[in-house]
């Protein structure tokens, strides 16, 4: 649905007052909004690589780039930064966010490549930007902090480290909004590669994003089970999201970095956005940073 090519698409995030897709493109450090209106692409470029972006109750958007947290203002363009982060690693860089049930923004870092392929393991961490704008650190030592959501009842945070290939659901208590005892939920096959962005559907079963895939995958969180595969025309798949006016349709990033140039030739939708439809199975509201 969306043409215009993203170096690194990620974080779609469906906004029902503008009707339209919120994203980013990390390398191109710009937050972009698609309307299925008027098939028009906007673009907000900023001072950093951005690696999420999520909606914010009195408008505008909260985003994790660089290793600050800030707001944006779209009409204005302005970006204000609302705290800095991980100022001794300079080669950190924040990755995936999404807001808890109670408005609070959750997002982690990872450590940059050095070389292709190469990159400091374990230089990553998450963190929970609270309303009053303080600042917990939830865990450490991670190496791509990844896809994250929370149970339909609010008892469950599921988060994604993309080296460890799998998905982990944590205790997550809705009231401190603090997470505890982690335990492996589902590992990887190997044609699924590795997972990236992810969401959970109105049956309470996660979709995640296989990037090197060319997949989403849904598990059944109960089982552990993966329970459907759909297919995709680009192998980098790198998010996803619900969306439309009722929630039906899912909408799903890519990514055209990291292929090279024989391999691009080959991949005329690397980096678009789609739309997948029929699923039978809709999804939920995102939340909104509570201030």
């Amino acid at each position: 649905v969306v043409k215009e090519k993203n170096r690194m698409g990620e974080c779609p995030v469906w906004e029902e007052r503008e009707t339209a897709l919120v994203y980013v493109d990390i390398n191109s450090q710009k937050v972009c909004r698609w309307s299925p209106l008027t098939n028009e692409v906007q673009s907000v470029s900023v001072d950093a690589r951005v690696g999420s972006v999520a909606l914010r109750q009195c408008g505008g958007y909260v985003i994790a780039l660089g290793t600050r947290f800030a707001f944006l203002d779209w009409d204005t363009q302005a970006v204000t930064t609302i705290v800095e982060l991980e100022q001794d690693k300079p080669n950190n860089r924040f990755n995936d966010g999404k807001v808890d049930p109670k408005g609070r923004f959750f997002a982690g870092t990872m450590a940059e490549e050095t070389a292709p392929g190469l990159r400091a393991r374990q230089q990553g961490a998450l963190y929970t930007l609270f309303p009053d704008h303080s600042v917990i650190k939830q865990l450490d030592q991670v190496d791509i902090s990844n896809g994250l959501d929370w149970s339909l009842d609010h008892r469950t945070f599921f988060h994604i480290d993309s080296l460890a290939y799998a998905v982990h659901a944590f205790s997550y208590d809705v009231h401190t909004g603090k997470i505890a005892c982690p335990k492996l939920l589902y590992h990887l096959e190997k044609e699924e590669q590795m997972p990236d962005g992810m969401c959970i559907d109105a049956e309470g079963k996660l979709w995640v994003a296989c990037i090197d895939g060319g997949r989403v995958i849904r598990i059944d969180p109960e089982t552990g089970k993966r329970i459907q595969t759909v297919m995709l025309p680009t192998p980098r798949i790198t998010s996803c999201c619900f969306g439309g006016k009722d929630y039906s349709e899912m909408y799903v990033t890519s990514a055209y970095d990291g292929l090279d140039e024989t391999t691009l030739a080959k991949e005329p939708h690397a980096g678009e956005i789609f739309k997948i439809t029929g699923l039978g199975v809709k999804g939920i509201p995102q939340n909104f940073y509570a201030a």
